[in-house]
């Protein structure tokens, strides 16, 4: 028994299902599947209306899933390749710029625990650090906090 290709919306809808989408997103990875003209822009249409597709949602759900291990430069780049509206990624880089300090301490914590005792072991904890989007102030800082003693604690909060 031979089955019907799925609709646009039901495509759409398996794709929600597995984790929020934007917009764009969603018409990036549809575009192939559509046949007529205008039929996959009115599909995202009602989903949008019914509430299944939301900005606001993506936002949180990013911020949630990778808000512990990366800076506020990183997720700027992953919300802004989604194609959320900018006021939205302003507002949750500002948002994220506020625990920088915490979160880059706590990552560099998890990965290394100790301070670099040369050059080239700061560098690539330097690297790492910046790598995961953190800005340079915050990784200056908590590098240097870990080099002085009693700085970043060491052993597991």
């Amino acid at each position: 028994m031979a089955f019907a290709a799925p609709s646009l919306k039901g495509r759409a809808l398996r794709l929600l299902s597995q984790r929020e989408h934007s917009r764009a997103e969603l018409e990036r990875k549809l575009a192939r599947f559509e046949e007529e003209s205008g039929t996959l822009a009115q599909a995202l249409d009602e989903l949008t209306a019914k509430g299944f597709i939301s900005e606001t949602r993506v936002v949180e759900s990013v911020l949630h899933r990778r808000a512990a291990r990366l800076g506020a430069a990183r997720i700027r780049q992953e919300l802004q390749a989604k194609g959320l509206a900018p006021a939205l990624v302003q507002d949750a880089v500002a948002m994220l710029q506020a625990t920088e300090l915490e979160r880059a301490r706590e990552v560099w914590r998890k990965k290394f625990g100790t301070p670099a005792v040369d050059a080239a072991g700061r560098a690539k904890q330097a690297r790492f650090l910046l790598a995961r989007g953190f800005s340079g102030a915050v990784v200056a800082r908590v590098l240097h906090e870990a080099s002085k003693p009693g700085g970043v604690p060491i052993t597991p909060a």
